[in-house]
């Protein structure tokens, strides 16, 4: 195949029939008018361009001075593909007959029929209902066989889209009504599947012609016999490109040649690999880390893992004022507090107990529970008094710091803690444990603080969030870990824990000089719209400042903007959801399409069939319009919920 280049938009060419007295706007002009007949929009460029490049035809230039036949395309065929549809008596199609050429050779070599009615069409399939309805529906996705014939696999309507009816149910004719564009709807999805079966083929032009839509097809894509290209591959695997391309610098001489040129060298980039990372750590807590008791404590003992039981003692006597005897607790971290009791009083004669200088509970002979002598005997020879009924404080120390206090009164004689004596056992269980520690560490600040560096790559918790230098849009989701084993472990929450960087850094290699940039920054200093500033070198090795008169040329005038108009024409709301069809949730089955126009040149604006004029010509700003319908798109989907389930 002979390579041609098509030149869309040359920028000297006269165009013919142009006087030579005509001004360098009136040529711009009549060859920007030129360029937008013939590629304005894309059925232009279709039309002028695609179409006749694979089918082999005649292809001009902007100025229509020059043309030639490329040859774009290994095969042309002119019935690469015919569908033919014919409608029931309930609106449905009946009949869908698709013919094919499937080796371009210009004969068709298959021809297929539908096996269901067609209820419905979609972007990449059909749904198939009840004759008439839209009850028992089915769903079917184009697919291409082994053989490489169209065929019908049949799927859940999510996997379909773009879908609308076109049975009795939605309307009255609807098929024979807007028959152009329900070929076009229906022949599209058959394309797709075949252009994804084989890249190979592609379509030209395609020709509605009564009940029947025929495509134009070509072959390309290398001009190869095999449909499974290398080429193609990179649709599945993007990045094997960056591979493939860097072998093919190596043994391209071209390439080699700029790269050793010297405005290759002098300058390299390097590529910098860092991380942030979030680092937690655990101090052990052991129970004296935990809780802390001083005063008048007797004695100490284990009753358990994290357990510990303290004896608050005194000797009492009869003759004064009962002496009291104190401890003072206090807990580091109130949460790993379990509880904190009174869990034995005893006595010989009467002990109070008190927290925080609050009377709680007493043992003796009867109740002593007021800042009174107790009522009854001292010295007496009952032998020690006990109480087994436990006082909970753990409320108090949780607070804060706590005092348990022993109000001890008896006599009798004898040696001290023996005749006379009063205690309060407190009891206190903790949950041993370790305290987190949690800090950055960022590796990668100096890189990212150098100006000659720039972010190429990022991964954050295995989301890739740049690639090449481009943000991907993706963002990692809060996430929840537990770190450290057995008892000593925690759950943190946080919005990421280690990000992977890579930058690339520009480095000198060479001695080649910067550029010298005084000059021009002197020229846009000191220049003005009628005066032009300049500074150039003297002989003798200085500078001389320059000035001359200077003015742009007439620039014109041009139209505040393109005048458009807006119009409107009357559409049933055929649209299909797996929920129904979206006229019949409506209390108006009947919709509008709109368009926009650019207005011809006499300011009419070029309706279509069936349209009504909106907003005439004019400078139309419909941007609010379009805000609203987004916010209202926007606010429905944070509204959705979304579940999935197998299928």
């Amino acid at each position: 195949m002979t390579p041609r280049f098509l030149a869309l938009l040359p920028i000297s060419a006269a165009l013919p029939g142009v006087a030579l007295a005509q001004t360098i706007e009136d040529r711009a002009r009549t060859a920007a008018e030129a360029s937008r007949s013939k590629s304005s929009d894309s059925e232009a460029i279709l039309e002028n361009y695609i179409s006749p490049g694979l089918a082999g035809q005649s292809i001009a230039t902007v100025d229509k001075s020059k043309s030639f036949t490329p040859n774009l395309a290994c095969q042309k065929t002119a019935n690469f593909l015919e569908i033919l549809i014919q409608p029931g008596a309930g609106g449905d199609i009946t009949t869908v007959r698709i013919a094919r050429d499937k080796d371009i050779d210009g004969q068709f070599d298959s021809v297929t029929t539908l096996p269901v009615p067609v209820s419905g069409i979609c972007a990449n399939g059909v749904i198939s209902c009840r004759p008439g309805s839209w009850s028992d529906c089915r769903s079917f996705q184009w697919d291409v066989d082994s053989s490489g014939d169209l065929k019908l696999a049949e799927v859940e309507m999510p996997a379909l889209a773009g879908c609308y009816c076109v049975n009795n149910s939605c309307g009255a004719n609807l098929v024979m009504g807007n028959l152009p564009s329900v070929l076009k709807d229906l022949g599209g999805g058959a394309v797709g599947a075949l252009s994804s079966h084989d890249p190979r083929n592609g379509v030209a032009d395609a020709r509605v012609n009564g009940p029947v839509i025929q495509y134009v097809g070509a072959q390309s894509t290398a001009c190869s016999p095999d449909p499974a290209l290398p080429q193609t591959a990179y649709r599945a695997n993007p990045t094997a490109i960056q591979g493939d391309a860097f072998a093919a610098s190596r043994s391209n001489s071209l390439f080699q040649s700029l790269a050793g040129s010297p405005a290759g060298t002098g300058r390299a980039e390097q590529v910098r690999a860092c991380a942030i990372e979030r680092e937690v750590t655990f101090l052990p807590l052991g129970y004296d880390d935990i809780v802390s008791a001083s005063g008048s404590i007797y004695s100490v003992r284990d009753c358990g893992e994290g357990c510990r039981r303290y004896r608050i003692i005194g000797d009492g006597d009869c003759s004064g004022s009962p002496p009291i005897f104190t401890a003072r607790f206090e807990v580091s971290d109130p949460a790993k507090l379990i509880s904190a009791q009174i869990v034995e009083m005893g006595a010989d004669d009467w002990v109070q107990g008190r927290v925080n200088g609050r009377i709680v509970s007493s043992a003796g002979p009867r109740p002593w529970l007021t800042t009174g002598l107790p009522s009854g005997d001292c010295r007496t020879d009952g032998g020690a008094a006990r109480n087994y009924t436990p006082y909970d404080f753990t409320a108090d120390l949780r607070a804060g710091p706590a005092t348990v206090s022993a109000r001890v009164r008896g006599g009798g004689g004898g040696a001290p803690l023996t005749t006379q004596w009063g205690l309060v056992d407190v009891e206190i269980r903790v949950s041993p444990g370790c305290e987190p520690s949690e800090r950055l560490v960022d590796l990668c600040a100096g890189t990212g603080g150098d100006t000659k560096c720039r972010l190429d790559s990022e991964n954050v918790d295995g989301v890739q969030t740049f690639r090449n230098g481009i943000s991907t849009g993706l963002r990692p989701l809060t996430q929840t870990r537990l770190f450290g084993t057995g008892s000593c472990t925690i759950q943190l929450t946080r919005d990421f824990f280690r990000r992977e960087r890579s930058y690339k850094c520009v480095v000198d290699t060479g001695s080649m000089p910067e550029p010298d940039l005084r000059r021009g920054a002197w020229i846009i200093d000191h220049s003005t719209e009628t005066m032009l500033a300049d500074r150039v070198r003297t002989a003798d090795g200085g500078m001389a400042s320059l000035t001359r008169p200077f003015a742009l040329p007439d620039r014109g005038s041009v139209p505040a903007c393109e005048a458009i108009c807006k119009t409107r024409a009357p559409k049933a709301n055929a649209d299909a959801a797996p929920d129904g069809v979206v006229g019949a949730r409506q209390t108006n089955p009947t919709g509008f399409d709109t368009f926009y126009h650019v207005c011809r040149a006499d300011n009419v604006c070029p309706a279509g069939p069936g349209e009504t004029i909106v907003s005439p010509c004019g400078c139309l700003d419909d941007f609010p319009e379009a805000v609203v319908v987004m916010q209202t798109v926007r606010l429905a989907g944070a509204d959705l919920a979304c579940t999935a389930t197998a299928r």
